[in-house]
């Protein structure tokens, strides 16, 4: 057989580990399926509602989200834990997009309407981004004092 090395050309075990590794990943989420705990009316005008929040006031955090829904007074939400699953309902009806921002070992998730958005592209390229580590104005250089011999 293929997978067990008897098949004479020598790969069997790298089919083997091949098989393995594939079937020992985890599925990724199907966020299609997400159930946003509503009607699917009242879902789709909450989604309408954030969305609307997200593209006025630029790349939002989660829990930015969630203020400025609450300072938008967006109906049919109950918990910042039913907004995560809506946001993530959206994301899955191709609504919004999720990226990340580096700076150093520091990540933060931003939430945006379109990648292509010009707020998102002006922020990934300015260095005054939030996330940004300020650039020091000088180093000293540490040298180390070799022991003479007496």
């Amino acid at each position: 057989m293929w997978f067990t090395g008897g098949g004479g050309s020598g790969g069997g075990g790298r089919n083997l580990a091949t098989l393995v590794r594939y079937f020992s990943r985890q599925r990724a989420v199907n966020v299609r399926k997400i159930n946003p705990r509503l009607p699917p009316q009242e879902a789709s005008a909450v989604a309408q509602n954030l969305y609307h929040v997200i593209k006025e006031r630029g790349p939002l955090t989660v829990s930015g989200t969630w203020t400025q829904a609450q300072d938008a007074s967006v109906d049919g939400l109950n918990s910042k834990t039913h907004l995560k699953l809506l946001l993530k309902w959206m994301q899955g009806r191709k609504m919004l997009k999720q990226f990340c921002l580096h700076a150093g070992s520091n990540k933060k998730f931003l939430l945006c309407t379109l990648p292509e958005d010009p707020h998102v592209t002006k922020m990934r390229e300015s260095d005054d981004h939030p996330l940004t580590p300020k650039r020091s104005k000088a180093k000293k250089k540490i040298t180390k004092r070799s022991k003479s011999k007496k």
